[in-house]
């Protein structure tokens, strides 16, 4: 029997960021603005959430960052209620040496949406920590130096740590890590640790987040077709998001989502 394209709402951008992120351009209402005139009826900010990174240049929000951005969000709720829904979420980076950190600062605030991700590793004790999804050449030099393969193994593995041990409502960007690095191919032990990691996801009431970042990287969103056809086998409730770094990318690639939807369920 075929399996039928599951509904997914393109009317709503579930990962947004601002410049509170200190790597992303634009004021919140410049990304509500967007919104707007894209026709979208809905969307959530997710600003970076990390603890115990030590890297070379912050990528996320302190506290008092956070508080600006509640401010300043629940001022655009009053302002556009009646034009779009705003929420105001958080994109969680899972670091295993600091749960209790994460858990407290979560517990903290109301937030519309937990997003659920892992950006940085710990090679060793002596060094910074590993942007996986970075281009920079000095963070690929050392993916490449440890060793991709183990590296993704590594980082399966967490996100299965992380989907037990943390609140979330949605994993971002599944297979995004070692984006860079294009030579670099799955084995049968990392789809056996995307079954598991799937798993967990589907008896944690996950949602899986179709990331259209992907598209300009690799011409298709994350996660790819196979995996996402894995999500759909089990019934995962399934969510769009830009990843949105500027005011102008809110919502792109939206139109391409249900040819990839196609594409997965046809395999």
């Amino acid at each position: 029997m075929p399996v039928p394209t599951p509904a997914i709402d393109i009317s709503c951008d579930g990962h947004i960021h601002t410049r509170l992120c200190h790597h992303a351009s634009g004021e919140m209402e410049d990304y509500v603005r967007s919104a707007i005139a894209k026709g979208l009826r809905k969307i959530f900010f997710l600003e970076h959430m990390e603890d115990g990174v030590n890297y070379t240049e912050v990528t996320w929000l302190n506290e008092d960052d956070f508080d600006a951005y509640f401010a300043e969000g629940q001022r655009l709720q009053r302002i556009y209620h009646d034009r779009i829904d705003i929420g105001l979420g958080v994109e969680v980076g899972y670091n295993p040496e600091h749960v209790d950190q994460l858990r407290d600062r979560l517990a903290r605030r109301p937030w519309d949406r937990i997003g659920l991700s892992f950006h940085y590793a710990r090679l060793s004790a002596n060094e910074p920590h590993l942007n996986l999804l970075s281009r920079r050449s000095e963070n690929i030099s050392r993916a490449r130096e440890f060793g991709a393969e183990t590296l993704l193994s590594r980082y399966l593995d967490t996100l299965i740590e992380a989907v037990t041990r943390l609140p979330a409502d949605v994993l971002c960007h599944l297979d995004a890590a070692l984006r860079y690095l294009p030579e670099l191919t799955w084995t049968p032990d990392h789809l056996e640790q995307i079954d598991i990691l799937l798993s967990l996801v589907k008896g944690n009431r996950l949602r899986l987040e179709i990331n259209t970042s992907g598209l300009p990287i690799r011409g298709e969103p994350f996660p790819s077709s196979l995996i996402l056809r894995k999500a759909i086998n089990l019934g995962i409730p399934l969510v769009a998001g830009s990843d949105a770094h500027r005011p102008e990318d809110v919502g792109r690639h939206f139109d391409g989502i249900k040819d990839h939807l196609g594409k997965a369920v046809s395999l």
